[in-house]
């Protein structure tokens, strides 16, 4: 069995009602229920939630949401790898046998079924543990600064001040899309994602969009006209 599993908790602070939030003619879940619909991947696509409005608008948009998560799994501490040991736990005591999950983020409207198609082609690969987005930093990061004690500009690698920035490694971060992991090679402590045994799927700058202000909010939904308009095109 393949699994999709999207959390999608109730009580946002920052951004009240987020995961279900309008975003462009539909709550902003929506975006990843159906991304994942559309990989044909999954036998199942799970919305983990402890609201009962989230399961409503998850439900009909094509997800399931066999359990609601229990209250020790929904505080603003509770991290996604817990929610994922939760999700395969359930699965267990069912009887299900999972070879793979992926964890797609509710608030990533620029989620690609070809690009959670690739993770999971990456993550078959011999001896990969899991796979997931990433992008390149927009700066080099070897040319970042710091403050001082005393308030001065200081470079954190000084011995890449004079380098020239086309000679400086590619660095990457991490997307916020979708996390894959191959089950059978689940760690029982630690990380599940980020491993030495991690495959990425490269996305363009301009497709990823963290979240978490409705300053972010008001820039994605900027991002996705523009996306939008060019397909039209």
């Amino acid at each position: 069995m393949i699994t999709a599993l999207i959390p999608a908790r109730g009580g946002s602070k920052r951004i009240p009602g987020k995961n279900i939030r309008p975003f462009w003619g539909k709550p902003i879940m929506a975006y990843s229920i159906e991304a994942a619909v559309k990989t044909g991947l999954f036998d199942k696509v799970i919305v983990s939630t402890d609201d009962e409005k989230i399961a409503d608008v998850a439900r009909s948009y094509g997800a399931e949401v066999p359990f609601i998560r229990p209250e020790r799994l929904s505080d603003d501490h509770t991290g996604t790898d817990a929610v994922v040991r939760h999700c395969l736990e359930w699965h267990e005591k069912r009887g299900d046998i999972v070879t793979h999950i992926c964890c797609i983020y509710a608030t990533a409207p620029f989620v690609q079924a070809e690009d959670i198609t690739k993770g999971y082609e990456k993550v078959c690969e011999e001896g990969a543990v899991s796979s997931f987005s990433v992008t390149p930093f927009e700066y080099p990061i070897y040319r970042g600064l710091k403050l001082s004690k005393g308030g001065h500009v200081e470079m954190i690698w000084p011995e890449y001040q004079s380098s020239r920035s086309q000679d400086l490694p590619e660095a990457y971060h991490d997307a916020g899309q979708f996390y894959w992991l191959n089950v059978s090679e689940m760690p029982e402590e630690g990380p599940l994602f980020f491993s030495r045994n991690a495959r990425p799927v490269i996305l363009p700058s301009w497709r990823v969009q963290d979240i978490d202000t409705l300053d972010d909010w008001k820039r994605a939904e900027q991002i996705f006209r523009m996306i939008e308009k060019k397909n039209e095109e």
